[in-house]
């Protein structure tokens, strides 16, 4: 029996391209099938938890928008602040329905019939915006320190580049 790995090669005991025949033990098949297609638990836990961490990102952009709203600055650095800080709470707001809906389908006793095929699209469109909420926060970090000096600037552009290369190595 053949099993797909995630970059779509045939995987069987003896190695990649090797007789059907040989089959693939009941313990590497199970590793491989979970790989490819992870449980409605796992889909659960992790919508779970991207609900949680947007809300709470979602929150803070939130806020930081409302500061930056009170400000009557025309400076650029104000507005590029205010576009992070705006499309970051919109991805993250969208980003909560969309993992709502993934907790909602694999919770015990939801009440519609779905199929795995049907949480494509949510998990895409939530973990796309996701990252662009994720993206905008680290510019906020980034650009943050312009509005006070030139050194404060600077300090908070470097932390928000090590931020956000720190996050994109821990979702990897």
């Amino acid at each position: 029996m053949a099993l797909l790995c995630p970059a779509g090669l045939s995987i069987y005991k003896g190695g990649i391209g090797q007789s059907p025949n040989e089959g693939v033990s009941v313990y590497w098949r199970s590793i491989f099938v979970r790989m490819i297609e992870p449980s409605l638990e796992y889909w659960n836990a992790l919508a779970n938890q991207l609900l949680i961490i947007s809300s709470l990102l979602g929150g803070f952009s939130i806020a930081v928008l409302a500061t930056l709203m009170m400000n009557k600055s025309e400076e650029k650095v104000i507005s590029y602040l205010f576009r992070a800080s705006t499309l970051a709470a919109g991805c993250f707001l969208a980003c909560i329905f969309s993992m709502t809906k993934i907790f909602m389908m694999t919770t015990k006793g939801y009440p519609l019939p779905f199929t795995m095929s049907d949480l494509h699209t949510p998990r895409a469109v939530g973990g796309v915006l996701f990252m662009i909420g994720i993206i905008c926060l680290s510019v906020v970090i980034s650009l943050s320190g312009w509005v006070r000096s030139r050194g404060a600037g600077r300090f908070t552009t470097v932390v928000g580049v090590i931020t956000f290369l720190i996050v994109c190595w821990m979702l990897t």
